[in-house]
């Protein structure tokens, strides 16, 4: 159980758990996910790596990909309606996760299902069916749903589906085990409640904290421009992971690493009693995460390049190159969106605004200035540099 007890916020509940443990089977363990956005963060990989503690103790994964209930749009959290995705923008972005989530789960052994599968041959009567599974009154007892209705604010009948579609997901494939974050709470316990209106054993719930992106303080987000991207360049996964606080460092170390409770504890200590510094546990866990979803070489590489620059003042040898002509494009708020440095010219404007371009190592604060022709070393912030080409 300790393995399973790892970084979990709740479950529901353990006797439950320790009986279905004994009757000596591989449990079905599943987790759904929403294709709404194609790249995956380390945010989203805590789940995935809960799953991975479940696959290795000889249980069956079950890595659900909610196309159809991605089309309805999670409301969880939501203060008001979320537009819903089309089922090509839901279908291209699932291909995606298939192909990142085997960074860190055993192809051979993690069964992939969509719920379209079962929710497409759904007839209108079917619908009718589940819906009468579950009353109005207890859906408005949800956190998000209640708040809207008490401040005069929309709720689609539509979203209501939402809950219901994901519970009865665990009917469709007579889950054990489901898996989510804590703000998937209400959620889980629809699939309980579900299941035992279908005749099955309710399964229990484990829930796992949100994680806190690179401040620290709000969970991790492409948007609000404090995540690790899985798919991410090694360098700049590694300089990210080593700008973390020495106390956040210990959370990504439970929830991330595959190193066990015991060798962290060891680790912990040895910093607190100073025979380690807690720069080299950070170099530890930044090697380990950089060389799970890269290589060793490339973390190698990163970790070189991360000395190399912050520990002797150089620049990279290998910074990305960029060619643009005299104009426009030669512009910072232009070139370094368009470089990828920035992921939009609203990102590198507030950034410029913020005093973190440099340009040949003198600090530049006009985004609109063009550039002319020749070679410029640009540098963003600590970790992103660029050589650009004006011609």
């Amino acid at each position: 159980m300790t393995q399973i007890e790892r970084g979990a916020v709740e479950i529901i509940n353990t006797e439950e758990l320790l009986k279905k443990l004994a009757k000596g089977r591989p449990l079905r363990i599943k987790a759904g996910f929403d294709p709404t956005a194609p790249d995956l963060h380390l945010g989203h990989t805590v789940l995935i790596q809960k799953l991975k503690h479940f696959q290795d103790l000889g249980h069956q994964v079950i890595f659900l990909i909610g196309d159809f209930t991605g089309m309805i749009g999670d409301p969880s959290g939501k203060t008001e309606t979320r537009p819903p995705l089309t089922r090509e923008q839901v279908m291209e972005n699932a291909e995606t996760y298939k192909r990142q989530i085997f960074k860190i789960l055993d192809e051979e052994r993690t069964e992939i299902a969509f719920n379209s599968t079962w929710m497409d041959a759904f007839k209108s009567s079917d619908f009718v069916s589940l819906c009468s599974r579950y009353t109005v009154a207890r859906m408005l007892e949800r956190d998000d749903f209640h708040k809207r209705y008490t401040e005069n604010r929309s709720i689609a009948v539509h979203e209501f589906l939402y809950p219901l579609v994901q519970g009865y997901d665990s009917v469709a494939l007579e889950a054990d085990v489901e898996l989510g974050g804590t703000d998937q709470k209400f959620n889980l316990l629809m699939g309980r409640h579900l299941q035992q209106q279908y005749g099955q054993e309710p399964q229990v719930i484990l829930t796992v904290p949100i994680l806190e992106g690179l401040d620290g303080v709000k969970k991790m987000s492409k948007s609000l421009n404090n995540y690790v991207g899985i798919e991410e360049d090694p360098t700049n996964m590694y300089g990210k992971l080593m700008s973390i606080s020495d106390e956040l460092m210990w959370r990504y170390y439970e929830l991330l690493s595959d190193k066990s409770l015991a060798d962290i504890d060891v680790l912990k200590k040895d910093v607190e009693s100073g025979a380690l510094h807690p720069k080299k546990a950070k170099e530890q866990l930044a090697r380990e995460i950089t060389s799970r979803f890269h290589s060793e070489q490339a973390a190698d590489h990163a970790e070189e390049n991360f000395r190399q620059v912050f520990a002797k003042g150089e620049n990279p040898e290998d910074m990305p190159t960029h060619t643009v002509a005299s104009g426009e494009d030669s512009r910072p708020v232009a070139f370094l969106a368009d470089a990828g440095l920035t992921g939009s010219r609203g990102e590198a404007r507030r950034l410029i605004k913020q005093g973190a371009l440099s340009i040949d190592g003198e600090k530049c604060s006009d985004g609109e200035v063009v550039l002319g022709p020749g070679e410029y070393t640009i540098k963003l912030g600590k970790r992103r540099f660029l050589r650009l080409t004006v011609t």
